[in-house]
């Protein structure tokens, strides 16, 4: 009875007082507020996991003018409650349960708090611990977060469209997580009906579906926030004909370490660019009832490569790229919205940062453990700007993840995110290089970072597998948040660590003459020997668990999946390094049955459109095999 409870995010206060607290039958759940209907979805919540976790069915009431000793849980609604915003308290006495707030978020939150620890306690009870069945120990917390902005922002462009199922349970779970905004990467995959032809392969999102969508995270207090690349990345609409024109670089440009064949960013000097997208914003921002656009603005490789290079030489490269996007600004805050972009290219130019206005949101977005999130959130704060820093899960270009990378990079954004005042704490999660990596692989960073945003004091130490074993898969056993974690650290064993990706996902991915000459290869040998015995360990007699997940068989398959996959790669660069122990037919027919498996797993959570790209990034190890 002495142990805290291990709960996601960590609470910022809470005090075991001593006592048991044995949930009634035939109790009530009161809703004490003027406005019961407005607590009523969060009730429900708590009575459907009394119902999963096998407590006494509690009905809910609104009135109190009831007999106080057949309230078992009460919420009650106070806007003159001081607390913080979002924040709550709870208490829980021998005679019952008790939740404060002074909003309806916050409210929601104690909700979350309360149904993970009767998940927790059930989950005691059922393994003989030292909670009686149906107990709740007595205890009090006052919780609030740091930031008052935590998203997650999911890559839907580069290959992977989710289906709105897989989506609505994504969203149920970061909910769970405290998390408040959601954004979809786009650049091609809404479906705008003035240009068909850029989405007719992709299976996008329609307006229906975005309607439905924001609808479904407003209930669970998360903000759709709308997202659609305005600059660069713009290359699935720039291939096609109809839109050739309004590329910087028609017909591909030459960076100083490689040669693009096709178009990449809109040119900036063409007024058409900003006609078309104004178009694409008209389409686009109705569905959403957020009043935010992030506009992207990323990574804009071409810029002065093509028709904007005399401008650019004449009066600098960053002018160029100011001027564009305070075009975009006028056109988004005509609109009644506020706008989010990137920073990274400002940043390659900070003399021009004091430029940006002042209602501009900037996401400081870096990915490795040593992101200098400290010196560019110096600058935007000396700037007087608000931002927010966004580290990712480092699910992608990995197979696997990279665990410690993640959790380094997520908590190093949320201490200077904290220290220089940032807004908010957007984790990013990509699909670079066909989306490889399944979904469970990136409730890790998920995990950790919805934990950080909340309160980074209290979670920096999280027992982050306890807590994915619980909250995320559901595990009384232990093993999927270990098989997750540990996974996530095979990358350490090659002996190098490229930026941004593992060097097992750039063996399998890339053709071998382009990576046999990074390792010499007696010592990389052996590190892929040692790689394949590290997850036999991981993952010998792991897959053999009790879960309470709806999708337990799914995650089953796609835990398996990542490990031959990882598997494959080892025996792909023992092949490539020139050991004899592994022929090109059994890799060929090894990884035809991955990609048999790989394109079924794909459909359980996401549309078609995609598949056939991200299928036939597998190309280049399929033809070192023939």
């Amino acid at each position: 009875m002495q142990n805290t409870p291990i709960l996601l995010p960590t609470p910022r206060n809470l005090r075991l007082t001593g006592g048991l607290y044995t949930l009634q039958d035939k109790s009530l759940i009161l809703l004490d507020t003027n406005h019961p209907q407005s607590l009523f979805f969060s009730a429900l919540r708590v009575g459907d996991a009394l119902n999963a976790y096998h407590y006494p069915k509690m009905e809910i009431y609104a009135s109190s003018a009831i007999q106080l000793e057949s309230v078992g849980i009460s919420l009650r609604l106070d806007p003159q409650l001081k607390t913080e915003p979002q924040g709550y308290k709870l208490k829980i006495t021998t005679a019952g349960i008790a939740i404060e707030a002074r909003d309806e978020p916050g409210l929601f939150y104690a909700c979350c708090t309360l149904i993970q620890l009767l998940q927790y306690y059930s989950f005691r009870s059922e393994n003989n611990d030292d909670i009686p069945n149906k107990s709740l120990p007595c205890l009090e917390i006052l919780d609030y977060p740091d930031f008052s902005n935590r998203g997650v922002l999911l890559d839907i462009s580069r290959d992977k469209v989710p289906t709105l199922v897989t989506i609505f349970n994504l969203v149920d779970l970061l909910a769970s997580w405290k998390i408040n905004q959601l954004q979809l990467y786009t650049e091609h995959t809404f479906a705008y009906q003035k240009h068909p032809e850029v989405w007719a392969v992709a299976s996008p999102f329609t307006g229906e579906e975005i309607l439905k969508l924001d609808r479904y995270c407003s209930e669970r207090y998360i903000e759709l926030v709308p997202n659609q690349n305005s600059f660069g990345h713009m290359e699935p609409w720039l291939k096609l004909p109809r839109y050739k024109n309004l590329a910087e670089a028609p017909d591909g440009f030459d960076t100083p370490v490689e040669h693009h064949d096709a178009p990449f960013g809109l040119c900036p000097l063409d007024p058409q660019s900003i006609t078309f997208l104004t178009s694409l914003y008209d389409e686009l921002l109705p569905h959403f009832s957020s009043k935010q656009f992030n506009v992207g603005c990323d990574e804009t490789f071409d810029l002065g490569l093509g028709r904007s290079k005399a401008e650019c030489e004449r009066v600098g490269t960053g002018r160029v790229y100011l001027d564009f996007l305070l075009k975009i600004y006028d056109e988004v805050i005509k609109r009644g919205f506020r706008m989010q972009c990137w920073g990274d290219m400002i940043m390659t130019y900070p003399e021009l940062v004091h430029e940006l206005p002042k209602d501009i949101i900037v996401l400081e977005w870096g990915y490795e453990a040593d992101h200098p999130f400290e010196e560019h959130c110096e600058k935007y704060a000396q700037a007087g700007l608000d931002i927010y820093v966004c580290p990712g899960t480092s699910s992608w270009n990995s197979i696997a993840g990279r665990t410690d990378n993640c959790l380094q990079n997520l908590s190093n954004a949320a201490k200077n995110g904290l220290t220089y005042g940032a807004q908010g704490y957007l984790i990013t999660d990509w699909g670079d290089n066909g989306h490889w990596q399944m979904l469970p692989v990136s409730y890790l960073g998920f995990a950790a970072g919805a934990a950080y945003a909340w309160s980074f004091q209290t979670n920096q130490n999280l027992d982050i597998r306890g807590a994915l074993n619980r909250y995320a898969f559901l595990d009384p056993t232990g093993n999927m948040g270990n098989i997750a974690y540990d996974l996530g650290n095979v990358y350490h064993e090659i002996g190098i660590e490229p930026e941004n990706e593992s060097a097992l996902f750039n063996i399998l991915q890339r053709s071998i003459a382009e990576w046999k000459d990074d390792l010499e290869p007696g010592s990389a040998i052996r590190a892929l020997h040692n790689s394949l015995n590290l997850i036999a360990q991981i993952s010998e007699n792991r897959f053999k668990y009790t879960s309470l997940h709806p999708d337990k068989e799914l995650l089953e398959r796609e835990f398996k999946l990542t490990v031959d996959l990882l598997r494959h790669a080892c025996m792909r660069g023992i092949y490539g390094y020139g050991s004899p122990e592994y022929s090109p037919k059994y890799l060929l027919d090894g990884l035809e049955k991955i990609i048999a498996e790989y394109q079924l797993i794909w459909l359980t959570r996401n549309r078609p459109g995609g598949l056939t790209d991200s299928v036939g990034d597998f190309t280049h190890a399929k033809k070192d095999y023939f």
